[in-house]
């Protein structure tokens, strides 16, 4: 939003505090959480996490769990919450690899098309659930170029998308083959599950995001993918379908200020950042970050610890 002189408004940073934290929750009736950073990091749940849930849960809030990690399905994220001692159903979880299935289902994506996954299970078992069959993925993870006179790759005509997203796996096979396809077959969509730079594989360290094999598609391909996965609004429109609330009534909680929070200002959310993942106090106040949470705090936990003061 702009001020009179046509100078973009920069909203001010504000730390959650007791009485902003009631009347955040007073104010909305469903929470949008990110996983990574925000839930756990790698396979390690987050101090406090279980807590927090239960005392929102408690207050009649409603829960969706927004992912953009799309190396698990749906059913496969429903397993790592309750093995991490967390209650959730199917219909709270929507990840990036669910997205994707959606978007070419929504669209009308032809039954006789093929999709090549570059990317891991979780795409592939969203994909064939919603009827489309997959080539790539996880079969393709051994694959290799032979280095030798007339050597080509022979690739499906019939694929009519491309899926990127994290491939713990990719190689130049992978990269040759949906560069053909996107190329070379007429129509071939390139869709991205999210570009995200940087994610956590585990607890210690950040790691390569998908944004990186997606980078390489489009360096190949010289095409730009369409991006289903935060900050794309895409995932909302589903998610208000989906749950029938105003987006004026939700509060997307995230770690990241380019796809959490900007997906949260995108659709008309509140935001409230936590510290426990990719951003840093010190990047949320930087000078040059122009993008500005309602909320910052430290983590999940603490939005139950503030309400209690």
């Amino acid at each position: 939003m702009d001020d009179a002189n046509g100078t973009p408004k920069v909203r001010a940073l504000q730390a959650l505090s007791p009485q902003t934290a009631r009347s955040l929750v007073d104010s909305v009736d469903a929470f949008l959480f990110d996983c990574d950073g925000v839930i756990w990091k790698g396979d390690k749940l987050i101090d406090g996490v279980p807590e927090a849930l239960q005392t929102l849960r408690s207050l009649g809030k409603k829960f969706v769990f927004v992912t953009n990690n799309s190396r698990k399905s749906r059913k496969q994220y429903m397993k790592k919450f309750l093995s991490l001692g967390i209650n959730v159903n199917e219909e709270e979880i929507f990840s990036s690899s669910f997205a994707a299935a959606m978007f070419l289902k929504l669209n009308n994506f032809p039954q006789d098309k093929k999709v090549y996954v570059i990317g891991e299970e979780g795409i592939v078992e969203e994909m064939e659930l919603a009827g489309f069959t997959c080539l790539g993925g996880p079969k393709d993870a051994e694959k290799t170029i032979q280095q030798m006179p007339n050597f080509r790759i022979e690739h499906d005509k019939s694929v009519g998308a491309v899926v990127v997203g994290l491939d713990l796996h990719v190689n130049y096979y992978k990269l040759h083959y949906a560069t053909l396809c996107i190329r070379e077959n007429p129509g071939c969509l390139f869709i991205a599950t999210n570009r995200d730079a940087l994610g956590h594989l585990t607890d210690s360290q950040e790691c390569p995001g998908a944004g990186c094999m997606v980078a390489a598609v489009c360096g190949t391909t010289e095409k730009e993918p369409v991006v289903v996965g935060k900050p794309s609004t895409f995932m909302m429109d589903f998610l208000v379908k989906r749950f029938q609330i105003d987006t004026s009534k939700m509060c997307m909680v995230g770690d990241r200020l380019d796809t959490d929070i900007l997906f949260g200002q995108n659709t008309g959310c509140k935001t409230l950042l936590v510290l426990s993942g990719i951003t840093t106090l010190s990047a949320l106040q930087d000078p040059s970050n122009n993008i500005h949470p309602d909320y910052y705090t430290s983590n999940v936990f603490s939005i139950a610890d503030l309400l209690k003061k």
